[in-house]
């Protein structure tokens, strides 16, 4: 076997290397998850709650070396290393709020003759194969439920993050956690492939990209495993005549390039009412050129370099193709000495472009957009839903009920009033179309780590 390399976008090196278990191995790292399953869900509730919290406060105290790591690994800056934290604390908090209520049993009938419930038990062992590019939140989404609920969890985390998966096992383990019941393991695609064909598990949870998506499912075919598959995005802003202009342009553009513009959720294309789209293209243009594109490790940049060249290269061909079928540049890379023509890339924005372009209807994951004008919300809903991508959709507007109604007609799985890039625990996290299906957070997202059974109890 070969071994897995990190290849730092801050500089090409190879920043962490590791040996992929072998099959004999990963197998026997399941069966010990399995092993502990069933003591793991005896435990009461309340102690499995006190252990994953305290297993994310232990992580939590490791946020200034993770910042660090994370600059390394996949190239966010460094100001802004220490983000993830807040949202992963804030949705272990309120998946562990909800837990009790949300996995107590449902009584439909309690009498001198009939007992009759509807319980929810913990699937068993749960799989995790987690992405790099908000390689905690995304993880904690799925292992936080999965944890509280009674189930072990292996998880294997992208190569270009490998060390996230160490510090979450590190800190869950100092909390208390039992090692077989939480494992981080490194493995390859194939080693990866023959487990999930051979029905290792009781739940997949994937987020990547559509391909990845799709040979999950060729895998799992036959085993009836159920899946999470939170896939590509391709997500849309919409500037309505009666937006508020600063903000829109303020919040859409920090989703369009916060995090090199990789987010399944950031924007990716935006359209404009044509009364508000000159102005908003010149504040959009403005923005950009207020970012920083440096060394992730400098507290001045603002834009880091993307996760790998490879990632880097998708854009840049876009953006090339675009502008050969007539798409207008308004950033001048002039003004980003830094891109290197390799994984540091200057920001983009795009006019003049349309849905023949695949800037507009791929997905790109970097840091570039495409503005479209349009003259009302019927146009506006028809280009939104002219995609293979359902995630989010962020409305500009003042009026909640015009927000909702535009929302309705939105092939989506999040609708945004006046806001964009965002996760509410409260809410469940789903997508339809090529985005993928199944559920995380808010009280489904117990659901998708839980099975119902049904109790029906006579008394003779």
């Amino acid at each position: 076997m070969k071994p897995i390399h990190l290849i730092s976008p801050a500089d090409g090196q190879v920043y962490a290397e590791r040996m992929p278990l072998t099959p004999e191995a990963a197998e026997a790292a399941v069966a010990r998850a399995r092993g502990a399953q069933k003591a793991w869900a005896a435990r009461p509730l309340e102690e499995r709650i006190a252990l994953v919290k305290a297993g994310v406060a232990a992580l939590t105290a490791m946020k200034e070396t993770i910042a660090t790591e994370l600059a390394a690994q996949m190239g966010r800056p460094i100001r802004y290393g220490q983000g993830e934290m807040g949202g992963v604390n804030a949705r272990t908090d309120y998946m562990a709020e909800i837990a009790a209520e949300t996995l107590a049993p449902k009584v439909v009938e309690d009498s001198d003759t009939f007992r009759r419930f509807l319980a929810r038990e913990a699937l068993g062992v749960v799989f995790i194969i987690a992405p790099w590019n908000y390689p905690y939140l995304t993880t904690i989404n799925t292992l936080v439920p999965a944890l509280i609920a009674g189930n072990t969890v292996i998880l294997k985390h992208a190569s270009q993050t490998l060390l996230v998966g160490e510090r979450l096992a590190e800190a869950f383990h100092a909390a208390g956690v039992p090692a077989d019941v939480f494992q981080n393991i490194v493995l390859d695609h194939a080693t990866t492939e023959g487990l999930i064909k051979a029905k290792a598990f009781d739940f997949i949870n994937f987020t990547g990209s559509v391909g990845g998506g799709q040979a999950i499912e060729r895998a799992a075919a036959g085993t009836f495993t159920p899946l999470g598959l939170e896939l590509g995005g391709k997500d849309p802003g919409y500037v309505r005549a009666d937006a508020n202009l600063d903000a829109a342009v303020d919040t859409l553009m920090d989703g369009a390039m916060f995090n090199s513009g990789q987010c399944c959720c950031g924007i990716e294309r935006i359209y404009v009412h044509e009364s508000l789209y000159e102005a908003f293209v010149e504040k959009a243009v403005a923005w950009v050129n207020g970012l920083t594109l440096g060394n992730p490790f400098d507290q001045a940049t603002t834009l880091g370099p993307m996760a790998h060249a490879r990632f880097a290269r998708v854009v840049r061909d876009q953006v090339a193709e675009a502008i050969a079928a007539g798409a207008k540049p308004l950033i001048d890379a002039a003004h980003f000495p830094a891109d290197d023509g390799a994984a540091y890339l200057a920001p983009q924005i795009l006019v003049n472009v349309d849905h023949s372009m695949r800037v507009m209807t791929e997905e790109s994951f970097g840091p570039v957009v495409g503005i479209m004008k349009v003259k009302d919300d019927a146009e506006a809903i028809a280009l939104m839903n002219d995609s293979q991508y359902g995630l989010t959709a962020s409305i500009w507007t003042e009026d909640y009920d015009t927000a909702a109604e535009i929302g309705a007609q939105i092939e989506t799985g999040t609708v945004f009033m006046n806001r964009a890039d965002y996760l509410d625990p409260a809410l469940c996290w789903t997508g339809c179309k090529n985005t993928g299906r199944g559920n995380s957070l808010s009280y489904l997202g117990f659901h998708s780590v839980t099975r119902p059974k049904s109790y029906h109890l006579k008394k003779v």
